[in-house]
């Protein structure tokens, strides 16, 4: 990263497919994966709402507040692709299970840490009934000129993370999961969305199941012309990294400071044409990182990820922290990026 600019560097086919979107971005873009914490008023009416004893709509109000503040926070930090924090959704498996049609509700299960959710079940054939980020993705991006990108919970995480007692094989039901996605991709597309963020953190928990993961998103995905992100963490990248070049996205988000292997050893035996957003925030920690910290990841990633092509994020979901610690983070992140610009 010793240009001046990055009107000097080479043009990643991502840069190009966002420039043919109208987005033009600096170098080192800065975003987040997500999620942002929620404000303990609103976990209380969210908790009165699931209980009966208060509307439903003044928990829609309260969650477009708390979009509004933190649309403003980005907007003051200067983060370059922006996210509506998530703020509707109580994980981002149960939030898509209550949305669609053949889930029920399950027991509590522990995924990371101190971290759980609700693991749903399939219990009849699965279907798309109504939107499900698409409101409040939009009602996001109405509040900034900045590109917000929506975000959807991929059709093979769903599945993983939910019990299957309805379909005969795993085949069968991600074929339905595949419909209902590229449906709701359907929807943001359609309401003007050029940046479009698939999770799917259980991409490396089977490797033998990579085929039908890269068959899903090939279905999800195609013709549709914006810029694809596709998120993963909690797991080892080791054994499907080179075959996650065929998949037909613009971009891996990856969790790189919680990982079993060094993920730049990966990167250079396995070279990648595509944006890569590396994280050099640890999502799950308390501890605010040094402006060094964060300039020698963002130096580790520079060594195998050419600069034209490489983005800046925490390495996952912000919803586990406070919201000082959120400001605190993204601030060193953001002013040493800023930093690294001007070398």
């Amino acid at each position: 990263m010793s240009k001046k600019n990055d009107q000097t560097l080479p043009i990643s086919p991502g840069r190009k497919k966002l420039a043919s979107l109208g987005i033009n971005l600096p170098l080192l873009p800065t975003t987040t994966v997500g999620s942002f914490p929620l404000q303990q008023e609103l976990k209380e009416m969210r908790f009165k709402v699931s209980r009966g004893v208060q509307q439903a709509s003044d928990l829609e109000r309260r969650e477009k507040l708390a979009v509004d503040h933190w649309i403003s926070i980005q907007e003051k930090l200067g983060l370059d692709i922006f996210v509506d924090g998530e703020v509707n959704r109580g994980d981002f498996i149960g939030f898509f299970a209550k949305k669609i049609s053949g889930f029920t509700p399950g027991g509590t299960v522990r995924v990371f840490g101190n971290r759980y959710y609700k693991k749903p079940i399939i219990a009849s054939r699965l279907e798309w009934k109504e939107p499900i980020t698409q409101p409040m993705w939009h009602y996001a991006q109405r509040l900034t000129h900045k590109p917000v990108k929506a975000i959807v919970t991929g059709p093979y995480t769903l599945l993983t993370w939910s019990f299957n007692e309805y379909y005969p094989s795993k085949e069968t039901a991600l074929i339905d999961l595949t419909k209902i996605i590229r449906r709701e991709i359907q929807t943001l597309v359609d309401s003007g969305a050029k940046i479009i963020q698939i999770d799917e953190p259980a991409l490396s928990t089977q490797p033998d199941d990579f085929p039908l993961i890269l068959d899903s998103l090939k279905e999800i995905t195609a013709g549709f012309k914006s810029y694809f992100i596709l998120h993963h963490c909690y797991g080892n990248l080791a054994e499907v990294w080179d075959k996650m070049q065929r998949i037909p996205v613009d971009n891996f988000d990856l969790e790189t400071t919680n990982v079993p292997v060094s993920l730049s050893t990966l990167f250079k035996k396995f070279p990648t044409k595509k944006d890569v957003s590396f994280g050099v925030i640890d999502s799950h920690s308390a501890r605010i990182e040094s402006p060094r910290l964060v300039g020698d990841r963002i130096r580790e990633a520079a060594k195998t990820i050419p600069a034209s092509q490489l983005w800046i994020s925490p390495d996952c979901g912000l919803k586990t922290r406070t919201s000082d610690q959120v400001t605190e983070k993204l601030t060193v992140m953001i002013d040493t990026v800023k930093k690294f610009r001007k070398k």
